[in-house]
């Protein structure tokens, strides 16, 4: 292939030789001198064009070297790096906090939250009671670590400091296998959809009555869970919460069984779910109490409470949950009925609690699930990337009835809203009131159980 270059020097020549001699002139005879001086300047010519050929077959060398250079430069570099994340295979990613992996297993991740609430709560004047009105806590103030290990295995250790205490909320070992799941250790155990959500996605500042009446908590105990397509099956041995065990006539036992079917249509997501239940209370335990605050945690009142019932035995209860995920669209529901077991040929009350809520985003964005429980929002438009957060209204209806068998405990019927704003992801502001309807209320308002009280509540909260 010509070179442009040399193309360019023999135009230049052919130039050169027409201004020098031009056509008129070449017509003519032409002198010994002039063919003399026509000879020289051609040599001249060439010398330089062989002179450019020189300077051009030294730049190509160059270009070849220089790629050649860089080329060898890259794989170098490839190779250190190669070596680099041998010796030093540790990736860290940030999911609120850092989170460490290593390629043979092993990571470690930082966990908290902080939960902070402020509020009040209005009963009529004839109830003069130290816990109404304004009020503020620190309702969580959790810091832990979780991670997995090689073969399988993982592990969580978590406590709370709200309340000038320490507890261990978790506390477990876990295996897993495929779709087998099998942990060790102080945990939940399978009460309910939302108790088993965790209290940074809920949708309300607090939970359904009922899960704090019936005592839902975390346990020590050896469950497995094995999800199979769209089907989960939940089942464990428990004892009691392991701030108990250090008493000696704390010796309750029982077992939880749930199962979820979770089918998806489309961009829809289902849940269905049902639970059984049922604990020995132990040769110690005398009796059974059940009793709930009106809506908020900051307040010690409790408008309803059954008292303590004796010559309790066991306790039997069984569950029953649905949701629908459908783009900002979300529902839920759920009901449970706890039976007391008591000696003898004694009265052995049912009780009942559940609720019925529906959610919808004022943005584009949804609420989450996975295996069996409701998720966090993922924020589409972060208030840090210019956009307004993610922001939800919900309304719910929530039934406690602690009347049966000639216990009256009262009964609580709950009108509630609240408006979350989720400005980023692990940060949320919540706002909720609530309106609470009693009857047969273990507090009497001028000598009355049925009476109305008003609860407002904000919180503001972050996670990791």
């Amino acid at each position: 292939m010509t070179n442009p270059m040399l193309k360019t020097i023999g135009l230049l020549a052919g130039t050169a030789a027409i201004a020098l001699y031009p056509a008129s002139a070449m017509a003519a005879p032409i002198s010994d001198e002039q063919a003399a001086a026509l000879l020289n300047k051609l040599n001249q010519l060439e010398r330089e064009v062989a002179d450019l050929k020189a300077q051009l077959g030294d730049v190509q060398q160059t270009q070849v070297a220089s790629t050649s250079a860089i080329a060898a430069t890259d794989a170098k570099i490839a190779a250190t790096e190669e070596k680099l994340a041998e010796q030093n295979p540790v990736k860290i990613a940030f999911k609120g906090a850092p989170e460490i992996k290593s390629k043979d297993g092993w990571s470690f991740k930082p966990r908290g939250r902080m939960l902070y609430d402020f509020g009040t709560v209005n009963a009529p004047d004839s109830i003069n009671d130290a816990g109404l009105g304004f009020a503020n806590e620190a309702r969580r103030i959790r810091l832990g670590v979780s991670g997995s290990m090689p073969g399988g295995f993982g592990y969580k250790l978590e406590a709370d400091f709200a309340g000038n205490e320490v507890d261990l909320t978790d506390a477990f070992l876990t295996y897993d296998n495929g779709g087998l799941t099998v942990t060790a250790g102080q945990h939940n155990n399978f009460q309910s959809l939302e108790e088993l959500s965790s209290s940074n996605d809920t949708s309300f500042i607090e939970r359904s009555a009922f899960t704090d009446a019936f005592g839902f908590q975390r346990k020590v105990g050896l469950s497995a869970q094995y999800g199979v397509s769209d089907l989960l099956f939940q089942a464990g041995v428990f004892t009691d919460n392991i701030g108990d065990l250090n008493n000696d006539e704390n010796n309750s036992v029982g077992f939880d069984l749930r199962a979820v079917a979770m089918p998806k249509f489309g961009d829809v997501q289902t849940h269905f779910g049902a639970s059984y239940h049922y604990s020995d209370l132990g040769d110690a335990i005398s009796s059974a109490r059940y009793r709930q605050r009106p809506a908020v945690h900051f307040t010690d009142t409790r408008f309803i409470d059954t008292g303590n019932i004796g010559d309790a035995k066991s306790e039997t209860s069984y569950g029953l949950e649905a949701a629908v995920i459908a783009g900002r669209f979300h529902a839920a529901a759920e009901g449970h009925w706890l039976n007391l077991n008591r000696t003898g040929a004694l009265a052995d009350p049912t009780f009942f609690g559940g609720s019925v809520e529906a959610g919808i985003f004022l943005t584009d964005d949804s609420r989450g699930y996975k295996e069996g429980m409701f998720k966090g929002v993922k924020v589409s438009n972060p208030v840090g990337d210019g956009g307004l957060g993610a922001w939800q209204f919900n309304v719910r209806y929530d039934r406690l009835d602690l009347v049966d068998a000639g216990f009256v405990g009262g009964t609580q019927d709950a009108y509630q809203a609240s408006l979350i704003w989720t400005p980023i992801d692990y940060v949320r502001f919540l706002l909720s009131y609530s309106r609470l309807d009693y009857s047969n209320a273990a507090i009497l308002a001028a000598g009355s159980g049925d009476y109305n009280v008003d609860a407002f509540a904000g919180r503001f909260q972050i996670s990791f």
